[in-house]
Protein backbone atom coordinates (compact mmCIF):
# COMPACT_ATOMS: atom_id res chain seq x y z
CA UNK A 1 0.00 0.00 0.00
CA UNK A 2 0.78 4.09 -0.15
CA UNK A 3 1.25 5.60 2.84
CA UNK A 4 2.98 9.27 3.75
CA UNK A 5 6.32 8.95 4.75
CA UNK A 6 9.66 10.95 5.87
CA UNK A 7 12.75 9.84 6.64
CA UNK A 8 13.91 12.46 8.59
CA UNK A 9 12.60 15.12 10.42
CA UNK A 10 12.06 18.74 9.14
CA UNK A 11 10.18 20.61 6.63
CA UNK A 12 6.91 19.57 3.98
CA UNK A 13 9.01 19.22 1.74
CA UNK A 14 10.43 15.37 3.48
CA UNK A 15 7.12 14.81 3.15
CA UNK A 16 7.15 11.88 0.02
CA UNK A 17 4.63 8.67 -1.03
CA UNK A 18 6.40 4.98 0.09
CA UNK A 19 5.39 1.71 -0.61
CA UNK A 20 5.24 -0.83 2.66
CA UNK A 21 3.52 -3.45 3.62
CA UNK A 22 0.17 -3.57 4.50
CA UNK A 23 -1.06 -4.22 8.08
CA UNK A 24 -3.07 -7.19 9.08
CA UNK A 25 -5.06 -6.80 12.19
CA UNK A 26 -4.48 -8.67 15.13
CA UNK A 27 -6.70 -9.59 18.02
CA UNK A 28 -10.06 -7.25 18.25
CA UNK A 29 -8.72 -5.16 15.48
CA UNK A 30 -10.19 -3.79 12.04
CA UNK A 31 -8.60 -3.29 9.01
CA UNK A 32 -9.92 -0.26 7.53
CA UNK A 33 -9.62 0.38 3.56
CA UNK A 34 -9.06 4.59 3.68
CA UNK A 35 -10.46 6.80 1.76
CA UNK A 36 -10.32 10.30 3.70
CA UNK A 37 -8.03 11.16 6.17
CA UNK A 38 -7.60 14.78 8.08
CA UNK A 39 -4.03 16.37 9.25
CA UNK A 40 -3.53 17.81 12.72
CA UNK A 41 -1.17 19.65 14.23
CA UNK A 42 0.42 16.41 15.70
CA UNK A 43 1.23 15.72 12.22
CA UNK A 44 3.16 18.94 11.94
CA UNK A 45 4.90 18.59 15.01
CA UNK A 46 5.99 14.36 14.69
CA UNK A 47 7.16 15.61 10.82
CA UNK A 48 9.31 17.96 12.53
CA UNK A 49 10.45 15.52 15.21
CA UNK A 50 9.14 17.07 18.44
CA UNK A 51 6.49 14.61 19.02
CA UNK A 52 6.89 10.59 18.95
CA UNK A 53 4.15 8.00 18.33
CA UNK A 54 3.29 6.22 21.69
CA UNK A 55 4.51 2.91 22.45
CA UNK A 56 3.25 0.56 19.94
CA UNK A 57 1.85 2.83 17.39
CA UNK A 58 2.40 3.17 13.65
CA UNK A 59 4.89 5.25 12.80
CA UNK A 60 2.92 6.98 9.87
CA UNK A 61 1.39 10.04 9.99
CA UNK A 62 -1.91 10.50 10.90
CA UNK A 63 -4.82 10.21 13.50
CA UNK A 64 -8.00 10.17 11.82
CA UNK A 65 -9.82 8.41 9.09
CA UNK A 66 -13.04 7.52 7.03
CA UNK A 67 -13.48 4.09 4.61
CA UNK A 68 -14.75 1.26 4.51
CA UNK A 69 -14.44 -1.57 7.01
CA UNK A 70 -11.58 -4.19 5.09
CA UNK A 71 -11.40 -7.56 7.44
CA UNK A 72 -11.76 -8.17 10.67
CA UNK A 73 -9.29 -9.62 13.03
CA UNK A 74 -9.95 -12.54 15.71
CA UNK A 75 -11.82 -11.70 18.74
CA UNK A 76 -13.61 -8.35 17.28
CA UNK A 77 -17.52 -8.88 18.74
CA UNK A 78 -19.72 -8.60 15.10
CA UNK A 79 -20.15 -4.56 15.19
CA UNK A 80 -18.91 -4.46 11.91
CA UNK A 81 -18.58 -6.66 8.62
CA UNK A 82 -16.61 -5.36 5.38
CA UNK A 83 -17.96 -3.06 3.47
CA UNK A 84 -18.65 -1.09 6.58
CA UNK A 85 -18.89 2.55 6.15
CA UNK A 86 -17.06 3.91 9.57
CA UNK A 87 -14.67 6.65 10.59
CA UNK A 88 -11.96 6.02 13.25
CA UNK A 89 -9.75 7.66 15.95
CA UNK A 90 -6.10 6.44 15.64
CA UNK A 91 -2.94 7.02 17.64
CA UNK A 92 -0.98 6.99 13.81
CA UNK A 93 -1.23 5.34 10.46
CA UNK A 94 -4.34 6.83 9.09
CA UNK A 95 -2.39 8.71 6.09
CA UNK A 96 -1.88 5.17 4.47
CA UNK A 97 -4.19 3.42 2.11
CA UNK A 98 -4.92 1.09 4.89
CA UNK A 99 -4.67 1.35 9.19
CA UNK A 100 -5.26 -1.40 11.48
CA UNK A 101 -7.77 -0.38 14.11
CA UNK A 102 -9.28 -1.56 17.37
CA UNK A 103 -12.84 -2.02 16.95
CA UNK A 104 -13.88 0.29 19.59
CA UNK A 105 -12.49 3.52 17.92
CA UNK A 106 -14.37 2.87 15.24
CA UNK A 107 -17.91 5.02 14.91
CA UNK A 108 -20.79 4.69 11.83
CA UNK A 109 -20.79 7.84 9.73
CA UNK A 110 -23.48 10.08 10.24
CA UNK A 111 -26.45 9.97 7.84
CA UNK A 112 -25.69 12.71 5.52
CA UNK A 113 -21.79 12.87 5.45
CA UNK A 114 -19.68 11.83 2.79
CA UNK A 115 -16.23 9.80 3.74
CA UNK A 116 -14.29 12.45 3.21
CA UNK A 117 -16.66 15.05 5.88
CA UNK A 118 -16.52 12.19 8.15
CA UNK A 119 -12.44 11.99 8.11
CA UNK A 120 -12.90 15.55 9.99
CA UNK A 121 -14.72 14.40 12.91
CA UNK A 122 -12.68 11.78 15.28
CA UNK A 123 -9.79 13.61 16.71
CA UNK A 124 -10.68 17.02 16.74
CA UNK A 125 -14.04 16.67 17.69
CA UNK A 126 -13.47 13.75 20.49
CA UNK A 127 -10.65 16.18 21.25
CA UNK A 128 -12.90 18.82 21.82
CA UNK A 129 -15.08 16.55 23.36
CA UNK A 130 -13.05 15.40 25.65
CA UNK A 131 -11.75 19.15 26.97
CA UNK A 132 -14.99 20.91 27.52
CA UNK A 133 -17.17 17.73 28.85
CA UNK A 134 -14.52 15.32 30.58
CA UNK A 135 -11.37 17.78 31.87
CA UNK A 136 -13.41 21.38 31.57
CA UNK A 137 -16.50 20.14 33.26
CA UNK A 138 -18.68 22.64 31.17
CA UNK A 139 -21.51 23.52 32.54
CA UNK A 140 -25.08 25.29 31.28
CA UNK A 141 -24.99 29.21 30.94
CA UNK A 142 -21.48 28.88 31.49
CA UNK A 143 -19.05 30.81 29.42
CA UNK A 144 -15.79 29.20 27.38
CA UNK A 145 -13.05 31.09 25.55
CA UNK A 146 -11.67 28.97 22.68
CA UNK A 147 -8.39 29.57 21.32
CA UNK A 148 -7.63 29.04 17.40
CA UNK A 149 -11.47 29.20 17.06
CA UNK A 150 -11.64 28.34 13.35
CA UNK A 151 -9.05 25.49 13.57
CA UNK A 152 -10.27 22.04 13.60
CA UNK A 153 -10.71 21.77 17.24
CA UNK A 154 -12.16 25.35 17.59
CA UNK A 155 -14.67 25.12 14.90
CA UNK A 156 -15.86 21.82 16.75
CA UNK A 157 -16.07 23.40 20.53
CA UNK A 158 -17.85 26.38 19.55
CA UNK A 159 -20.74 24.14 18.40
CA UNK A 160 -20.08 21.67 21.22
CA UNK A 161 -20.03 24.13 23.65
CA UNK A 162 -23.69 25.67 22.14
CA UNK A 163 -24.75 21.73 22.91
CA UNK A 164 -23.86 22.46 26.32
CA UNK A 165 -26.22 25.27 26.71
CA UNK A 166 -22.46 27.49 27.29
CA UNK A 167 -21.56 30.57 25.37
CA UNK A 168 -18.60 30.54 23.09
CA UNK A 169 -16.02 33.25 23.09
CA UNK A 170 -13.06 32.96 20.57
CA UNK A 171 -9.57 34.49 19.51
CA UNK A 172 -8.77 33.94 15.64
CA UNK A 173 -6.40 36.17 12.96
CA UNK A 174 -8.91 37.92 11.20
CA UNK A 175 -12.55 39.89 11.30
CA UNK A 176 -13.22 37.42 8.53
CA UNK A 177 -12.62 34.73 10.68
CA UNK A 178 -14.33 36.10 13.78
CA UNK A 179 -17.30 36.66 11.35
CA UNK A 180 -17.05 32.65 10.50
CA UNK A 181 -17.01 31.38 14.40
CA UNK A 182 -20.10 33.24 14.61
CA UNK A 183 -21.88 31.97 11.95
CA UNK A 184 -21.37 28.27 13.64
CA UNK A 185 -22.03 30.27 16.74
CA UNK A 186 -19.42 31.96 18.67
CA UNK A 187 -20.90 34.88 20.93
CA UNK A 188 -18.01 36.89 19.93
CA UNK A 189 -14.60 36.81 18.51
CA UNK A 190 -11.50 38.95 19.26
CA UNK A 191 -8.12 39.06 16.36
CA UNK A 192 -5.30 38.14 19.01
CA UNK A 193 -3.33 40.07 16.25
CA UNK A 194 -4.83 43.59 16.57
CA UNK A 195 -6.60 43.76 20.07
CA UNK A 196 -6.28 42.32 23.30
CA UNK A 197 -8.05 39.03 24.14
CA UNK A 198 -8.27 39.77 27.83
CA UNK A 199 -10.05 43.00 27.69
CA UNK A 200 -12.37 41.90 25.06
CA UNK A 201 -13.62 38.66 27.35
CA UNK A 202 -14.14 40.70 30.12
CA UNK A 203 -15.94 43.10 28.46
CA UNK A 204 -17.98 39.89 27.10
CA UNK A 205 -18.87 39.28 30.80
CA UNK A 206 -19.22 42.22 31.97
CA UNK A 207 -16.34 41.69 34.42
CA UNK A 208 -17.23 38.61 35.18
CA UNK A 209 -14.12 36.63 33.24
CA UNK A 210 -14.74 33.22 31.41
CA UNK A 211 -15.01 30.51 33.69
CA UNK A 212 -13.42 28.12 31.04
CA UNK A 213 -10.42 28.29 28.49
CA UNK A 214 -9.53 25.96 25.93
CA UNK A 215 -6.07 26.56 25.04
CA UNK A 216 -3.40 25.52 22.72
CA UNK A 217 -1.35 28.10 22.65
CA UNK A 218 0.12 28.08 26.46
CA UNK A 219 3.40 30.50 27.34
CA UNK A 220 2.69 33.50 25.18
CA UNK A 221 -1.41 33.25 26.41
CA UNK A 222 -0.54 32.94 30.39
CA UNK A 223 -0.85 36.14 31.88
CA UNK A 224 -3.85 37.31 29.53
CA UNK A 225 -5.53 34.22 29.93
CA UNK A 226 -5.29 34.60 33.79
CA UNK A 227 -6.31 38.09 33.36
CA UNK A 228 -9.94 37.13 32.12
CA UNK A 229 -10.74 34.19 33.78
CA UNK A 230 -13.31 34.23 36.26
CA UNK A 231 -12.95 33.16 40.14
CA UNK A 232 -12.92 29.49 40.47
CA UNK A 233 -12.60 29.21 36.68
CA UNK A 234 -10.78 26.34 34.66
CA UNK A 235 -7.55 26.70 31.98
CA UNK A 236 -7.36 23.80 30.13
CA UNK A 237 -3.75 23.47 28.61
CA UNK A 238 -3.65 20.70 25.65
CA UNK A 239 -1.39 22.73 23.61
CA UNK A 240 1.81 24.81 23.19
CA UNK A 241 1.99 26.32 20.12
CA UNK A 242 2.70 29.67 21.64
CA UNK A 243 5.64 27.81 23.69
CA UNK A 244 6.57 26.12 27.04
CA UNK A 245 8.32 28.65 29.02
CA UNK A 246 6.49 31.42 31.81
CA UNK A 247 8.31 34.18 33.34
CA UNK A 248 6.76 35.84 36.16
CA UNK A 249 3.94 34.85 39.32
CA UNK A 250 1.85 32.86 37.26
CA UNK A 251 0.76 30.69 40.51
CA UNK A 252 0.07 33.18 42.91
CA UNK A 253 -2.32 34.82 40.27
CA UNK A 254 -4.06 31.68 39.67
CA UNK A 255 -4.24 31.16 43.44
CA UNK A 256 -5.96 34.56 43.78
CA UNK A 257 -8.82 33.51 40.80
CA UNK A 258 -8.42 30.27 42.95
CA UNK A 259 -8.36 28.75 39.15
CA UNK A 260 -7.65 25.47 38.37
CA UNK A 261 -5.10 24.53 35.11
CA UNK A 262 -5.87 21.67 34.10
CA UNK A 263 -3.61 19.59 30.99
CA UNK A 264 -4.89 17.06 29.02
CA UNK A 265 -3.73 15.10 25.86
CA UNK A 266 -5.62 12.50 24.15
CA UNK A 267 -3.00 10.71 21.73
CA UNK A 268 -1.66 9.32 24.51
CA UNK A 269 -4.44 8.30 26.81
CA UNK A 270 -4.86 4.29 26.88
CA UNK A 271 -7.04 1.95 24.55
CA UNK A 272 -9.47 2.02 27.22
CA UNK A 273 -10.71 5.43 27.95
CA UNK A 274 -10.45 5.79 24.47
CA UNK A 275 -13.16 3.51 23.90
CA UNK A 276 -15.04 4.59 26.39
CA UNK A 277 -14.88 8.21 25.17
CA UNK A 278 -15.79 7.11 21.40
CA UNK A 279 -19.11 4.99 23.20
CA UNK A 280 -19.99 7.92 25.42
CA UNK A 281 -19.78 10.56 21.87
CA UNK A 282 -21.24 8.29 19.97
CA UNK A 283 -24.10 7.53 22.23
CA UNK A 284 -24.26 11.22 23.26
CA UNK A 285 -22.96 13.80 19.73
CA UNK A 286 -22.61 11.96 16.63
CA UNK A 287 -26.70 11.86 16.32
CA UNK A 288 -26.26 16.08 16.55
CA UNK A 289 -24.73 16.03 13.05
CA UNK A 290 -27.87 13.87 10.94
CA UNK A 291 -30.11 15.99 9.72
CA UNK A 292 -33.47 16.63 11.93
CA UNK A 293 -31.50 17.07 15.23
CA UNK A 294 -32.81 19.84 17.48
CA UNK A 295 -29.15 21.42 17.34
CA UNK A 296 -27.07 20.83 14.34
CA UNK A 297 -23.67 19.68 14.28
CA UNK A 298 -21.43 19.69 11.11
CA UNK A 299 -17.63 19.51 10.24
CA UNK A 300 -16.21 22.30 9.11
CA UNK A 301 -13.63 21.50 5.75
CA UNK A 302 -11.19 23.61 4.73
CA UNK A 303 -9.72 22.27 1.57
CA UNK A 304 -9.34 18.70 0.14
CA UNK A 305 -6.13 17.44 -0.85
CA UNK A 306 -4.70 14.65 -2.86
CA UNK A 307 -2.44 12.09 -0.78
CA UNK A 308 0.00 13.06 -3.71
CA UNK A 309 -0.21 16.60 -2.45
CA UNK A 310 0.50 16.23 0.99
CA UNK A 311 3.72 18.95 0.90
CA UNK A 312 1.32 21.29 0.29
CA UNK A 313 -1.71 19.99 2.93
CA UNK A 314 1.39 20.34 5.75
CA UNK A 315 2.67 23.88 4.03
CA UNK A 316 -1.20 25.32 4.30
CA UNK A 317 -1.54 24.20 7.96
CA UNK A 318 1.55 25.62 9.07
CA UNK A 319 1.27 28.99 7.39
CA UNK A 320 -1.96 28.93 9.28
CA UNK A 321 -4.24 29.18 6.27
CA UNK A 322 -6.74 26.64 7.58
CA UNK A 323 -10.01 27.74 8.57
CA UNK A 324 -11.57 24.14 9.71
CA UNK A 325 -10.36 20.78 8.87
CA UNK A 326 -7.81 19.94 5.83
CA UNK A 327 -8.54 16.38 4.66
CA UNK A 328 -6.30 14.00 2.66
CA UNK A 329 -8.06 11.90 0.28
CA UNK A 330 -6.39 8.29 -0.79
CA UNK A 331 -6.00 7.01 -4.74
Amino acid sequence: MLAVHFDKPGGPGNLYLKEVDTPRPGQGEVLLKVVASALNRADLLQRQGQYAPPPGASSILGLEASGHVAELGPGCQGHWKPGDAAMALLPGGGQAQYVTVPEGLLMPIPAGLSLPQAAAIPEAWLTAFQLLHCVGSVQKGETVLIHAGTGGVGTAAIQLTRLFKAIPLVTTSSKENIQRAQKLGAAAGFDYKTEDFSEGALKATEGVGVNVILDCIGGSYWEKNLHCLAQDGRWVLYGLMGGAEVNGPLLSKLLCKRGSLRASLLRSRDKKYKETLVKIFTDQVLPHFSPGSAVQLRPVMDKVFTMADVQKAHSHMENNQNVGKIILEMP
